[in-house]
């Protein structure tokens, strides 16, 4: 059901439905030269009894999507696996694989558990079907689960091999495809891409596309003078894309206007708290890098972090240096809530040195704090955001440094 602002915001614009919506939506697939290309080599595993293709792209480059899209449009005669959750030992992988074809596998050995998979594949060939395994988040693979997936593509008949393999990642996994130990593998890879950001030309295609699809009928919701601005804070990345323009839209809709001119852009820029996107881009890495290499007790303070807890009992902790953190149900987001409550893409904190903001990404079930139904807040030291049976306590670390340096100058 949309709720009475949703659908206020929709008439207002003249739109059926929410153009910039993070979650990955096959209708609203827009086909770059590189998205073309890439979708092309997923449907080659189909076509090839021997597909194996690797797909990479930068988070938010739309791979996903373009997962979702390829398998709407599967025939019947293909039957898919298709795992998310990749951070598992091989046994587990297994396990994952099995309950995808409908099997119950968990009290299985590991002989027992290739051999009813082996036997599995070798009966879908007979009955005149295609199997095909896609695993998304591939970067997070362990290289001995990487080899099981070396092993379940070598199963064939007396003709050809059974099983159509498609591994999704971020670019990581490239320097993990390279490493010696794994050269076997790759002889196996029959094809290869990595799936850029848009170009401007794109970017402005794009656009117009989602809002086409949504329902604008050709009108031009965003003045042309905003599109070079939104390519430079975004780097063509169609989340950030979709991230800027959602807030431009809302911060139009919010003072009545028609359409976003570059006031209304800027204001959303400022209010994401966003520098352009190539020093943007090299800050962040810089930040994760030295957060990877010495944790919390670093000279990078974070401004703030986290906790997760599920039932009253802490499940995860991450820090919140300037940025973004998205929060949902499936591993593509920086943090995952693994839940029925839980979204694809449910909410996402904005962190700058001023303070930090949650926003709830046109969740099902919504976002709360302390209790209390939010679209946007502005996050308080220790705050309470529900998610279902789960909990984020927000921790503002800059409240506490302060507290510490007031306790130092009255000693």
């Amino acid at each position: 059901m949309t709720d009475p602002h949703t659908s206020m915001y929709l008439e207002h614009f003249g739109l059926k439905e929410l153009p910039f919506r993070l979650s990955p939506d096959p209708a609203f697939l827009y086909l770059s030269k590189n998205h073309a290309r890439a979708k092309a080599y997923m449907e080659s595993t189909i076509w090839f009894t021997d597909g194996f293709v690797i797909i990479t792209g930068e988070v938010g480059s739309g791979k996903t999507t373009l997962i979702e899209t390829f398998l709407s449009e599967l025939d019947k005669d293909v039957v898919v696996a298709q795992v998310n959750q990749t951070q598992v030992s091989p046994i587990e992988f297994l396990q994952s694989v099995l309950v995808q074809f409908g099997f119950s596998p968990f009290k299985m050995k590991k002989a027992e558990l290739l051999a009813t998979l082996n036997q599995f594949l070798i009966e879908q060939y007979a009955a005149g079907r295609k199997v095909l395994l896609i695993v998304d988040e591939a970067q997070n693979l362990s290289h001995r689960v990487l080899e099981e997936i070396r092993l379940l593509s070598g199963v064939e008949t007396t003709k050809e091999k059974v099983l159509r393999i498609i591994l999704a990642g971020q670019p990581e996994m490239n320097d993990k495809l390279d490493s010696p130990e794994l050269l076997q593998l790759v002889q196996r890879v029959r094809l290869r891409f990595h799936l850029t950001a848009l170009s401007e030309e794109d970017l402005h295609a794009y656009i117009d596309h989602r809002l086409e699809v949504a329902g604008s009928q050709g009108r031009a919701l965003f003045a042309e003078e905003t599109l070079p601005v939104i390519y430079r804070y975004t780097g063509g990345v169609p989340r950030l894309i979709n991230t800027l323009c959602d807030t431009a839209l809302m911060g139009a809709f919010a003072n009545e206007l028609d359409q976003v001119g570059l006031a209304e852009l800027e204001a959303a820029i400022e209010e994401l708290g966003w520098k352009d996107y190539a020093s943007r881009t090299a800050r962040m890495r810089v930040l994760q890098g030295a957060a990877r290499e010495t944790g919390a007790g670093s000279g990078h303070e974070p401004l703030a972090r986290v906790l997760l807890n599920f039932d009253g009992e802490r499940v995860e902790e991450r820090l919140l240096p300037p940025g973004r953190l998205v929060i949902g149900r499936t591993p593509d987001n920086d943090l995952q809530v693994d839940s029925r409550y839980v979204s694809r893409h449910h909410c996402q904190i904005v962190t700058t040195p001023g303070g930090s903001v949650l926003e709830d990404l046109n969740s099902t079930n919504g976002t709360y704090v302390r209790s209390k139904r939010v679209r946007r807040h502005h996050l308080n030291d220790g705050d309470v955001i529900s998610l279902g049976r789960h909990e984020l306590i927000y921790v503002d670390e800059r409240s506490a440094r302060a507290l510490a340096h007031e306790a130092e100058a009255g000693d």
